[in-house]
């Protein structure tokens, strides 16, 4: 069981505001504490608080990101975003990667005591470490929960290198923080803006703050002295992949004062692929048989659509004076991980 280093807290009584949820418990979570919320925020959520065993995790070695190591204080995600790779991590936990992955939230809830613990052991070694690379660290629930402050704090204080990709405008909340570890650290801040259309938006990331606020937040961190990378991911192919959808963005993106921007067009895996293809056809069924053709090999679109992208967008950021910088790796947003072999998938 891949949720092993899991276990229940003790009860220590309800955050103001909550009140004990009825629902079942996943069957590979017995003695989670279930919470709910009487606000609109999280209305039809679930929250269900763990103790972890170990938080800071070492990634795959078939992984083709240029970082080791993560944190992720939380699994599920309230940002909804209907393509998300994650989803299908829920069905480890016997829970479904459509509606539940959106609703039903696992909170670590000692992952700033467990962060300062791992780094103080004697084993590590002060590698970097990336958050925000499975689920939102800056999801909704964080305002709630506020996982992230000792997290920072931990690694401020261990001088440990990190990075956060987030489309959560919550970062601003720790910017002093953030700052702090600048100073004796390095510090990497990405953000995901892969359009700026409004309609889109709020039909595909029905849980995320708005593009425009999310590079109002891009704007405040770089008035702040970070250097910050825009992941223009993902592109959908029909909706956000015109000249017109790529040129818009770009654009946003640079006059944000965004240090890069990089592109990577939609993939589906396995969780996603489904949910993505049933809103799809609900929303834009005019567009199913594109997506079947596109991805009738797999979860990656051809490497020549991709290639496409990627100039097209190099093209606007020329266009618009926004260039890549080169710096070290923790300034630079993760890299898209390589496509694996061809797996045939059904889309519909």
């Amino acid at each position: 069981m891949r949720w092993e280093n899991l276990s229940a807290p003790p009860d220590e009584g309800h955050p103001d505001g909550s009140a004990p949820a009825t629902p079942p418990l996943p069957l590979a979570l017995p003695g989670a504490i279930a919470r709910t919320f009487d606000t609109p925020g999280f209305a039809g959520m679930t929250f269900y608080e763990v103790q972890a065993k170990s938080i800071i995790n070492k990634v795959p070695g078939a992984s083709r990101v240029p970082f080791e190591w993560t944190i992720n204080p939380y699994r599920g995600c309230g940002h909804a975003c209907k393509y998300c790779y994650a989803r299908n991590t829920h069905t480890y936990l016997d829970l479904d990667a459509g509606a539940d992955f959106d609703r039903k939230v696992i909170v670590k809830v000692n992952a700033g005591e467990l962060v300062r613990r791992e780094l103080a052991a004697p084993r590590w070694r002060g590698a970097h470490i990336a958050m925000g690379t499975n689920v939102d660290c800056y999801q909704r629930a964080e305002g709630r929960y506020r996982l992230m402050p000792p997290i920072i704090e931990a690694l401020r204080d261990f001088a440990n290198p990190f990075s956060i990709l987030t489309k959560g405008t919550l970062i601003l909340r720790d910017l002093p923080l953030l700052r702090q570890a600048a100073e004796v650290t390095r510090v990497g801040v990405s953000y995901s803006v892969g359009f700026v259309d409004e309609a889109l938006w709020r039909a595909v990331e029905p849980g995320t703050p708005s593009p425009r606020r999310r590079l109002d937040a891009v704007r405040a961190l770089t008035d702040a002295g970070f250097e910050v990378g825009v992941l223009m991911a993902p592109i959908l192919p029909g909706l956000s992949d015109s000249d017109d959808s790529i040129d818009a963005t770009v654009a946003a993106v640079a006059a944000a004062g965004a240090a890069s921007v990089t592109p990577m067009a939609l993939h589906l895996r396995p969780g996603a692929r489904e949910w993505y293809a049933h809103w799809l056809a609900r929303e834009f069924p005019h567009l199913v048989p594109r997506y079947r053709e596109l991805y009738r090999a797999g979860a990656y679109a051809p490497q020549a659509y991709q290639r496409e992208l990627t100039a097209r967008v190099r093209i606007a950021a020329r266009r618009h004076g926004l260039h890549r910088g080169e710096r070290g790796d923790n300034r630079r947003l993760p890299t898209p991980e390589a496509p694996p072999a061809a797996e045939q998938l059904s889309l519909l």
